[in-house]
C-alpha cells in the first residue's frame, strides 16, 4: 500500500508501556515535571552543609546520566525521560524504528478510513464522528472494562475507541500466515466498521437485543455483525484502491487475511476440528464473500447482512 507522505490523523492516542519509568511510585507531578524537595537541608543559619551539596552535586549529575536536565525542570521546562518523547504535555512512550513506523501507518490508515466515511456520510446528509485509536501494550482499561492483549485488537463503542496492541501484527504473520500491510489495514479496517456500525445504530440494537437472545441465536446475530464490519472494510478498500493507494499484491493480503481469521479456520488450527454453533465471526468463506462484496460495490446498501443470507 502506498501510504508514506499522506496525512496521518491525530486520533491517536499512545499508551504503550503505561506504568514505565516508575520507582517507588510516580515521581512525576501532574505536570510532568519531578518535585525536588524543598526544606529539611538547611542549616540553621540558612545555608548548606557540604554534605548537603556534594549530595546535590550527585543528583544532578545522576539525573544527568539518565537524560534529565533539572537545570531545565528548575525552570519550568520539558522533561523527556529516554524512550519517552514529549507531547502537549504529556510523555508519550516511543519505542523502535520499525514500531515507530507501524504508528505512523495505523495513523495513516486511519486517516484513510476518517476520509472515506466523511466522504460517505456527507453524501447521505450526515456528519461522520471519527473514533479514536489507542495503541496499547499488554492490556489496557476501556470503558468496556480491562482487556488483555490475548483478545486482539477490538472497538468499545462505550468510548468510541478502537484498542490495539501492535503485537498482533507479529501474530497475524507469524501464528496466522497473513503477513502484509494491507492485511494490517484490513484489520483497523474492519474495527472501523464497527464504529460506523455503532454510528448508525447497528450496536447498540445488537446490545440490546443479545439480552432476550440464547446463546445460539446470540452467535448467529453476531456472525452478521461481524460480517457486516468486513464489508464495510471492504468499502473502505474500494475508496483506497480509486486512489490509486494500492499495490500489486495488497487485495489477495486481506482477502488472506480475512480467510485465516474464520471461525473454521481457526478453530482447526487451535483444536483440529470445528463447533460451527460456536462460530460467532463467521466462517472464512463468508469474510472473504462479505469483505470482497464492500470492495466490488463501494456501497453501504450492499452490506445488508441482517435480510440477506450469509
Amino acid at each position: 500500500m502506498e501510504w508514506k507522505g499522506r496525512r496521518q490523523s491525530s486520533n491517536v492516542e499512545d499508551r504503550r508501556g503505561a506504568g514505565r519509568g516508575r520507582i517507588g511510585g510516580s515521581p512525576f507531578g501532574r505536570g510532568g515535571g519531578i518535585r525536588i524537595p524543598t526544606g529539611g537541608m538547611r542549616r540553621a543559619g540558612g545555608g548548606l552543609s557540604i554534605g548537603t551539596i556534594i549530595f546535590l552535586v550527585v543528583i544532578y549529575f545522576l539525573f544527568r546520566a539518565m537524560g534529565i536536565d533539572l537545570l531545565q525542570v528548575i525552570e519550568g521546562g520539558p522533561v523527556n525521560m529516554p524512550g519517552f518523547e514529549q507531547s502537549d504535555g504529556s510523555q508519550t512512550p516511543r519505542g523502535s524504528a520499525e514500531e515507530e513506523e507501524m504508528k505512523a501507518f495505523m495513523a495513516t490508515v486511519l486517516a484513510e478510513t476518517e476520509d472515506t466515511w466523511h466522504g460517505i456520510f456527507q453524501a447521505n446528509g450526515e456528519e461522520y464522528q471519527e473514533p479514536r485509536l489507542v495503541l496499547f501494550s499488554g492490556a489496557v482499561q476501556s470503558a468496556c472494562g480491562f482487556t488483555s492483549a490475548a483478545s486482539g485488537p477490538f472497538y468499545c463503542p462505550g468510548d468510541r475507541k478502537v484498542y490495539l496492541d501492535m503485537s498482533f501484527f507479529d501474530e497475524l504473520a507469524r501464528k496466522f500466515d497473513a503477513a502484509g500491510d494491507f492485511a494490517q489495514a484490513y484489520v483497523l479496517a474492519h474495527e472501523v466498521g464497527h464504529h460506523v456500525q455503532n454510528l448508525i445504530g447497528v450496536l447498540p440494537k445488537f446490545n440490546q437485543m443479545r439480552q432476550r437472545l440464547s446463546e445460539a441465536e446470540a452467535n448467529q446475530m453476531s456472525i452478521r455483525v461481524e460480517l457486516q464490519a468486513d464489508c464495510f472494510a471492504g468499502i473502505w478498500g474500494k475508496f483506497t484502491e480509486q486512489k490509486g493507494l494500492l499495490e500489486s499484491g495488497d487485495l489477495e493480503e486481506a482477502l488472506n487475511a480475512a480467510t485465516q481469521i474464520g471461525d473454521d479456520t481457526l478453530q482447526k488450527r487451535m483444536q483440529g476440528y470445528v463447533v460451527p454453533e460456536s462460530f460467532n465471526h463467521g466462517t472464512s468463506e463468508q469474510r472473504v464473500t462479505w469483505f470482497k462484496r464492500g470492495f466490488d460495490s463501494g456501497r453501504m446498501s450492499a452490506c445488508d447482512t441482517f435480510s440477506s443470507p450469509v
